[in-house]
């Protein structure tokens, strides 16, 4: 509601936000409509007119203090993230209505795109982290309620909307993330059937088309961050994988006949975890430390899910001060 613009439809509780890679036209003297430059983040994208940076921050926040919260049993935290939640999800004042009909806009091109719904990719996550909250006193019942019902509308949204429709046509990370947010959300909501459905169908919708038998991931490795995009996309696929254990289907291990599969994708991008390995590939700015944690973090869920010593030797080539910090060594311990 502390945005600076209003939203197509009048209504400020409407999410809205502006693609990262869009930039002004310089042959246009309004510089509409914007073009396209691939892996360049527009700063507009994080600019107070619009929502992104607000969610982003809202979100981490929400995370830290509920993982806090689940260490310590400390109020303070959940009380706090609480407040948090009331405000973004609950509080008819201040809520965002359950919709990104105008996620991730492009000036003088479009009011909003299925593309946008990557925006809300974090719910995956939130699903588990409204699970450490129920314990607290702060967080009641009637929080808990307020929480699934907003959620339940959202996966009606995702599910009959024509942007949600959109996107989950989309064949690269973003029909991953599609995927993680339905299946995370139906599980939460109570509609285990739609979930075990969008992760059987995954086998062969996601799996078989976006992996190629030597782990590569093309669609991913066409774009000007190429292994950035591999490794996000390996962790939507391991998401999926943790969400179908919940139901009973196996993806950890799962492959086509000719050897496609997440297993053989982790391989792929493995290597590169070690900062003295260049990557032959497009990366604009070069491969960032934080690429490489985040390629960790996958290895650490493999040496879990495939109970592989190799996958866990790897990660010694990080800087040991690095790793000790990661938020993923409490949520994967060894």
């Amino acid at each position: 509601m502390q945005k600076q613009r209003t939203p197509p439809s009048g209504d400020k509780h409407d999410y809205m936000s502006v693609g990262p890679y869009w930039w002004p036209d310089p042959a246009k003297p309004n510089g509409l409509p914007y073009i396209r430059r691939d892996g360049e983040t527009n700063p507009d994208r994080l600019a107070a007119d619009t929502d992104a940076a607000s969610m982003k921050r809202m979100h981490s926040a929400v995370s830290h203090l509920a993982l806090a919260f689940r260490e310590t049993r400390d109020e303070r935290f959940a009380g706090h993230a609480t407040k948090l939640l009331r405000d973004w999800f609950l509080d008819p004042a201040t809520r965002m209505n359950p919709n990104l009909n105008f996620g991730q806009s492009i000036p003088g091109r479009v009011d909003g795109r299925g593309i946008g719904i990557i925006d809300t990719a974090f719910l995956v996550s939130l699903c588990e982290e409204l699970h450490w909250l129920e314990p607290s006193e702060a967080f009641t019942p009637t929080d808990a309620t307020g929480m699934r019902r907003w959620l339940a509308d959202y996966l009606h949204w995702l599910l009959t909307s024509k942007n949600g429709l959109d996107e989950a046509k989309s064949e690269n990370n973003h029909g991953t993330w599609y995927d993680a947010q339905v299946a995370a959300l139906a599980l939460h909501t109570g509609r285990p059937e739609i979930a075990r459905r969008v992760l059987e169908e995954a086998k062969l919708k996601r799996i078989a088309k976006q992996i190629e038998p030597d782990g590569s991931q093309p669609l991913e490795l066409a774009r000007t961050k190429a292994l950035s995009y591999s490794t996000m996309n390996l962790r939507a696929f391991f998401e999926l994988a943790t969400l179908a254990d919940r139901v009973g289907l196996d993806l950890w291990r799962y492959e086509t006949n000719d050897g496609r599969g997440l297993r053989k994708a982790l391989d792929y991008i493995a290597p590169y975890v070690d900062p003295a390995k260049p990557w032959p590939g497009a990366q604009i700015g070069g491969v960032s430390l934080d690429t490489r944690l985040d390629i960790g973090a996958l290895l650490r869920r493999a040496a879990r899910a495939y109970r592989e010593p190799r996958y866990e030797q790897a990660l010694a080539a990080l800087p040991e001060r690095k790793l000790a910090g990661q938020r993923w060594q409490l949520l994967f311990p060894k």
